[in-house]
């Protein structure tokens, strides 16, 4: 409950920060587009960013049949989780990842790319599933798409402020200022709070779903090392909290990771393991 507070907080300063720009660049007529606009974006990343974001990264649906290795996996999980079976998906790309997506359990999708499915073991690939199908659980996926789409948009404003301000008619350096680099900044690291307090408490019912924390720390750590060797070639940066590990490096993605860092995760797992061997178990 206090994780979900603070995430609905947080989504609530996105849209008073998308309505401020708006002012800034409009004034009041600004202020009101600027909240259509973010009631609209609302209403569409709840009904249509999980498929916008499926498709910007080509990915397949599969069955049974066609690949059973991802498919079972996911299917004993949710089943374990007392989850209904989520759309699985496959993403043609080297890079080693998964992401979960979908407005409600009831309408959930997880994708995997080819190269997490080549690089991992069953347990490991378990545990990784197992913190997505946490995210649809707790419904982050439906936050996390919205926060996105806020993110991209208000960058998006931000652009266009600095462009409109050669020919605008105010003079307050100070306010441009803060309008053209710092909304998009504090965009970013609104999105950056939301996505770390959802990936630890995912971390953690990943590791009691799959039953092996160690298993998902031991993903984690050759996830973080397989993205630094195949970095994500195409996609949108904004979406990066989507993913269990950040696919993008180098530039603000160092300096405002959406991520915790993979050490303090897997610190965190093998306290989580201790706790599970000792009947301890506090999450």
């Amino acid at each position: 409950m206090k994780s979900n507070s603070r995430t609905f907080l947080l989504m609530l300063a996105l849209t008073v920060l998308f309505v401020w720009v708006g002012g800034e660049l409009g004034g009041t007529q600004g202020s009101i587009i600027a909240f259509i606009a973010a009631a609209a974006m609302n209403l569409y990343g709840y009904w249509f960013s999980d498929k916008l974001v499926l498709r910007s990264y080509r990915a397949k649906e599969v069955g049974p049949g066609e690949n059973s290795r991802l498919y079972n996996i996911v299917s004993s999980l949710a089943s374990r989780a007392n989850l209904p079976m989520p759309k699985v998906y496959i993403i043609p790309q080297e890079t080693p990842n998964a992401f979960a997506t979908g407005r409600n359990p009831q309408h959930a999708a997880v994708a995997a790319t080819e190269g997490i499915l080549r690089l991992l073991n069953d347990d490991e690939l378990a545990g990784v599933m197992a913190h997505e199908l946490t995210h649809v659980k707790n419904r982050d996926t439906l936050t996390s798409t919205i926060a996105a789409t806020f993110a991209g948009a208000i960058a998006m404003l931000g652009q266009f402020a600095r462009f409109g301000s050669r020919n605008s008619g105010r003079q307050n350096p100070i306010g441009g200022l803060l309008m053209i680099v710092g909304a998009p900044l504090a965009a970013v690291l609104i999105r950056s709070l939301i996505s770390r307090i959802r990936e630890y408490a995912a971390d953690s019912g990943g590791a009691l779903i799959s039953g092996r924390p160690l298993a998902l720390a031991s993903a984690l750590n050759k996830l973080q090392t397989g993205v630094e060797r195949y970095p994500l070639n195409r996609g949108n940066d904004a979406h990066s909290h989507l993913f269990i590990v950040n696919p993008f490096l180098g530039g603000l993605q160092k300096l405002f990771s959406t991520h915790p860092s993979t050490e303090e995760r897997i610190k965190r797992l093998e306290a989580i393991s201790r706790e599970m061997s000792t009947g301890k178990t506090t999450f």
